[in-house]
């Protein structure tokens, strides 16, 4: 059953409804990932996408912040969550599709300004996080499994468009990279992105800030999408929309696909 997924920081599901329904309508992912939705899932707007097809849905969600949700046109039901870093948050979530493929999508925290976290709790909040994401993968073992969202983190050099201007930024620091790193480990996740495009610059997230983001090009990939090593020979086709990032009220990110034939 080959099918195709993605994932978007969509940066409030209620607020850009429109865009997710245009994504929906023109690129078609079989399986859409969403985080930072910010809404309770009883506001968020599952009817419209019902309407295009995408019948199937697992979410979780909190007023304002955070919030998970998989929006899916193929059978699929809720596999659970966990919560990381003792925080009351709505970041992770889980589906299974009917072939058994577990899909994880999870939301990191972005972690601050100063990468210090004697200075800043929330860069400690976030490192925390991805020690728990560590451990819960070698303690759950994870197979036939796909691990995608926005962890906020630019692991490569090529992942951001300046490395020794970024390597004391929150998002590309030593300590992160390496806390990302031992999460991969600990599942043995593939990397699929950069399997599929190993070398060259490569961004799915560009700072509002930046009001001629396109020709500035300061980005970062903080957007992933992994797979267990049972599966990952089977993904192909990964793409970033960035055209995307340019549609009117954007969201800051641009959704990254993936296609599995399983």
């Amino acid at each position: 059953m080959p099918f195709t997924l993605a994932t978007w920081n969509i940066n409030s599901v209620r607020l850009r409804q429109t865009l997710v329904a245009q994504l929906m309508t023109e690129e078609a992912p079989d399986v859409l990932c969403l985080q930072e939705c910010k809404s309770p899932v009883d506001k968020m707007p599952s009817d419209v996408f019902a309407a295009l097809g995408y019948t199937h849905v697992v979410a979780r969600g909190q007023k304002g912040y955070n919030g998970v949700a998989i929006y899916s046109k193929i059978p699929m039901v809720d596999a659970g969550s966990h919560e990381f870093a003792g925080l009351d948050h709505a970041r992770h979530i889980a589906g299974r599709l009917e072939n058994g493929v577990t899909i994880h999508n999870f939301y990191v925290p972005a972690g601050g300004d100063e990468p210090n976290r004697e200075k800043n709790i929330k860069f400690g909040q976030k490192l925390d996080y991805l020690t728990d994401m560590r451990d819960w993968a070698h303690a759950d073992k994870p197979a036939k499994s796909i691990l995608v969202g926005d962890l906020n983190i630019a692991p490569r050099e090529d992942d951001v468009w300046d490395h020794k201007k970024l390597l004391k930024v929150v998002s590309h620091t030593p300590i992160e990279v390496d806390h990302m790193a031992e999460v991969q480990d600990a599942g043995a996740w593939v990397d699929v992105t950069r399997a599929d495009i190993p070398e060259g610059k490569l961004f799915s997230w560009w700072s509002y800030r930046s009001p001629d983001w396109d020709n500035a090009d300061k980005g970062r990939r903080l957007d992933h999408i992994w797979a267990t090593p049972d599966i990952s020979n089977a993904a192909h086709s990964s793409r970033i929309a960035r055209h995307v990032r340019g549609w009117e009220k954007p969201s800051d990110h641009a959704p990254v696909f993936a296609t599995f034939d399983l």
